[in-house]
Formats: C-alpha cells, structure tokens, sequence
C-alpha cells in the first residue's frame, strides 16, 4: 500500500506565503514525477506544477514566478512554495505521484485547503 500525506495549508493574506508538503510511505520502489494540482469550488481540477525524476519542472502560466515545486528524493517528498498568494490562488491542493511499486501507478494525496484573503 501507498499513502500520500499532505501538510501546509491554511489561510493566508494576499501577498503571503505559505509552503504544501507531500510525503509518500509504503511499499515503493522508485518515484517517477511529482505534482501538484488545485481545484476551486465549480472548476476543474487543473496542474499547478510538476517536477520529473531528471529534475525537468513545469508550472502553468498563472503560477510562473511566484510558485516553486521541488522535492526531497532521499525523503519521497514533494513541496510547492507558493509566493505572493492572490485571491484567486483559493483551492484545494492535490499532490500527485506516479511510482513504481508492483506496477507503475499515480497516487493522490488527501487535498488540502488553501484560502487566500484578500
């Protein structure tokens, strides 16, 4: 079994930061890419950011220069600090894992909640 744990929500005023955390337990072998999606109440779930195992990141266009994901290998952890938070930054965030274990497989993390004052 996987489990993925996520940490670092909150409420946050506009222009704040905070810092999502995804760690990844149980029968894995190896982590291929790592990510983070949102979803807003009455939108679709969309990418905010994704890291490759060869280190390869990619960041939709709303998120460029304020977000930054990187991960912890040693630790099966992925983050996403997020800068200069705006209203409309307001979601759920998911953390996602593609791994190996008996197959290849994506994993969900629980979702946490982000909310952004303005």
């Amino acid at each position: 079994q996987v489990q993925l744990v996520e940490s670092g929500g909150g409420l946050v005023q506009a222009g704040g930061s905070l810092r999502l955390s995804c760690a990844a337990s149980g029968s894995i072998f190896s982590i291929n890419d790592m990510g983070w999606y949102r979803q807003a109440p009455g939108k679709q779930r969309e990418l905010v950011a994704t890291s490759t195992s060869g280190g390869t990141t990619n960041y939709a266009d709303s998120v460029k220069g304020r977000f930054t994901i990187s991960r912890d290998n040693a630790k099966n952890t992925v983050y996403l600090q997020m800068n200069s938070l705006k209203p409309e930054d307001t979601a759920v965030y998911y953390c996602n894992v593609g791994l190996y274990n008996i197959r290849y497989r994506n994993y969900w993390g629980q979702g946490t909640q982000v909310t952004v004052s303005s």
